[in-house]
């Protein structure tokens, strides 16, 4: 019996009413607007009910695969034969057990996040205001902008490993790094929840620097069109978007994707790209950059089969 069947036939043995679907386009749950057919989405509402869906999905051989907003995404044209756990309904957020305290679901979007905090007086989430992605993505890529990053504020998460109860993991344990922790490490575990500590401060303040910074988002970068924002990790001593950009490659295009011509670190979806267009993009432009830089640009956007 393959996974799909015996996923089907549990799911209707068990008492919890999730919403599950088939053969669900990737493309509606990605930023990228890019990607073919998931066997089987589900629909948790709580962090119970998503570790639940784990657990199951790895009984039955389901290849589990938890997504948030999909913003650092690119999945194949020809869809995915796993379960696919969307976790927008997991988006629990609240104040902290400390006066300057945050805990907040893995579902939840940054934006939402700093918000809530703006509004409790409380500062150091600025930064994240417009980030498009989950606080689960976040703290497993340690997503971080204009001088700020999630380990500056995180207290620690609560995390789920395969076969495992959650545990928390405190801020050290969790090891992060530019776009890195012990999670990019163990990409099978997951983010339930996470909280943060952050610094008392004027709320009009607060809500003036993300205007400021999101209007400079604004200002430099492609927001108009679909893509997983920066396509390359900064490499050390370098940008890679400058670099891009040194080497003429603004504009360049494969199909439907292209080099942004407003910021050379995105590549964006300007006309039905496909999973294929852009990474054979990214290879035109990691091999470019290679032969005339010397440097070697590694994909930040997560490309899954």
């Amino acid at each position: 019996m393959d996974w799909v069947a015996e996923f089907d036939r549990r799911v209707l043995e068990c008492p919890r009413t999730i919403k599950i679907v088939s053969e669900e386009p990737m493309h509606r749950h990605t930023s990228f607007h890019i990607g073919g057919p998931a066997k089987r989405m589900a629909f948790p509402s709580d962090t119970g009910e998503l570790a639940f869906l784990l657990h199951l999905g790895q009984d039955c051989g389901a290849q589990p695969l938890v997504i948030g907003n999909g913003t650092n995404l690119l999945v194949s044209d020809e869809g995915l034969d796993r379960l696919v756990i969307e976790t927008s309904n997991v988006n629990l957020l609240e104040s902290g057990a400390e006066p300057n305290d945050v805990t907040a679901a893995c579902g939840v979007p940054l934006a939402r996040l700093a918000d809530f905090a703006c509004k409790h007086g409380l500062s150091g989430l600025e930064f994240a205001h417009g980030i498009p992605g989950t606080v689960g993505g976040a703290v497993c890529m340690n997503a971080g902008a204009y001088g700020g990053e999630m380990k500056q504020v995180l207290i620690g998460a609560s995390v789920l490993f395969p076969g495992e109860k959650p545990q928390f993991l405190w801020v050290e344990d969790l090891n992060l790094g530019y776009r890195h922790s012990l999670l990019t490490e163990h990409p099978e575990a997951v983010v339930l929840a996470a909280n943060f500590r952050l610094t008392p401060g004027n709320p009009e303040e607060i809500r003036e620097k993300m205007r400021d910074l999101m209007q400079r988002r604004k200002t430099s970068q492609p927001l108009e069109w679909p893509s997983a924002g920066s396509t390359f990790k900064r490499p050390e001593g370098h940008f890679a978007g400058t670099l891009i950009d040194q080497c003429g490659l603004k504009g360049l295009t494969v199909g439907g994707a292209q080099v942004s011509e407003k910021h050379a670190g995105f590549i964006i979806n300007c006309g039905n790209a496909t999973c294929a267009d852009v990474q054979e993009l990214i290879r035109q432009v990691q091999e470019r950059v290679l032969t005339e830089t010397g440097v070697r640009l590694e994909p930040e956007v997560r490309i899954v089969h």
